[in-house]
């Protein structure tokens, strides 16, 4: 594989995590947890984590 076709594929995963991590951020493990654990655990588990999970409860 063609070292740009590595940095492709490796931009993509995490600006998906990232976007995932933007996208949960009023969620219950907030952005930094879905943004995390998209990286370790994959962008499409971490999108059905973000899915299964509620919103986070407010405050007021």
């Amino acid at each position: 594989m063609h070292p740009m076709q590595i940095a492709i594929i490796v931009s993509a995963y995490i600006g998906t995590a990232a976007i995932l991590g933007i996208i949960g951020r009023r969620r219950t493990m907030g952005g930094w947890g879905y943004f995390f654990g998209s990286l370790v655990l994959t962008p499409v588990i971490g999108l059905l984590l973000l899915l299964a999970s509620g919103r986070r409860a407010t405050d007021s």
